[in-house]
């Protein structure tokens, strides 16, 4: 394939970052980020903190790489303390590199390696959260899963199921678990994605969890505010983003990733993370029930 030049324009939207087409690649499920071409940008070198979160207590699910790992770094250089869950073996050099940008911000950073489709572990995370911190200011429901499936009989009912423990019935145990200890002026922030407005054609069974999720959320912000928990709950959307998870279950699509929005790229995890320091900020203090889309220019309605 012919690589398209693309002069970059950190003016300019559409040519801020890389644009399709990209290499050819394929990595296993769940990813690293180390292998990704190009790699990604989680802010490392660009997120500059003002203390939005100072001393704040978080759980981030999914926080090894992608989103959660810009999300987390945003949040500990705004001055917050987190405890990072995710998966498995294979991301432990990707959480550990999240933890280190952590720590270099002078915050506490507890990681947490488990499935978070199990009940039991969601509690367990909570537990060492509070037992860490005394409390829980902020629960982001990141984590995710996906597989792209060319047809409905090409899904695995398995897998079908799966999708739901991961995207929907973790953020009910989470949610669950965390609320008795989030106090007036918390919030939960859920990661929906523009597949719930605009599925894909290849990801039903992650539309249809990412629905269910947008719908969660709105609920449950009505019955918490109903209720005066004080606790807030809201979500991002986003679009097609350059992570891991692309590139171990859309990889027959890699190449071309984000040509379908109107910036026509993938976005940077570096560029969803403020939607979520906004969610957990005082700024949005009448903020409730809403999702922020950050979709390259993608229709949210």
């Amino acid at each position: 394939m012919e690589k398209k030049t693309h002069p970059q324009n950190p003016q300019q939207p559409d040519t801020k970052y890389p644009m399709p087409p990209f290499p050819e690649q394929k990595q296993d499920y769940p990813g690293k980020e180390a292998l990704m071409k190009p790699l990604a940008d989680h802010g490392e070198k660009s997120y500059k903190g003002t203390g939005k979160l100072a001393d704040r207590k978080v759980i981030l699910t999914g926080g090894d790489s992608g989103i959660g790992k810009a999300v987390a770094i945003a949040f500990a250089r705004e001055g917050a303390d987190m405890v990072l869950s995710y998966l498995d073996d294979l991301e432990d050099e990707d959480a550990q590199d999240t933890a280190r940008h952590v720590e270099e911000a002078g915050r506490t950073c507890i990681l947490i390696k488990g499935d978070i489709t199990s009940e039991a572990h969601c509690q367990s995370i909570v537990a060492k959260a509070v037992q860490a911190f005394g409390r829980i200011d902020i629960l982001v429901n990141n984590a995710a899963f996906h597989m792209a499936r060319k047809s409905l009989q090409d899904i695995p009912s398995d897998e079908w199921t799966h999708t739901f423990a991961v995207n929907v019935h973790s953020i009910f145990y989470l949610c669950k678990a965390a609320e008795p200890h989030m106090k007036p002026g918390s919030c939960i922030i859920n990661t929906t994605s523009v597949n719930t407005f605009n599925p894909s054609d290849d990801l039903l069974p992650y539309a249809a969890t990412k629905a269910a999720v947008e719908n969660f959320t709105a609920n449950l912000s009505q019955i918490l505010l109903q209720q005066k928990k004080g606790i807030r709950v809201n979500a991002v959307a986003p679009g097609p983003v350059w992570t891991p998870l692309i590139t171990s279950t859309k990889w027959h699509d890699a190449a071309t990733f984000g040509e379908n929005t109107p910036m026509g790229r993938p976005g940077q995890p570096a560029e969803i993370a403020p939607a979520f320091v906004f969610l957990a900020s005082e700024e949005s203090s009448y903020i409730s029930g809403a999702t922020i889309p950050a979709t390259g220019g993608r229709i949210t309605i």
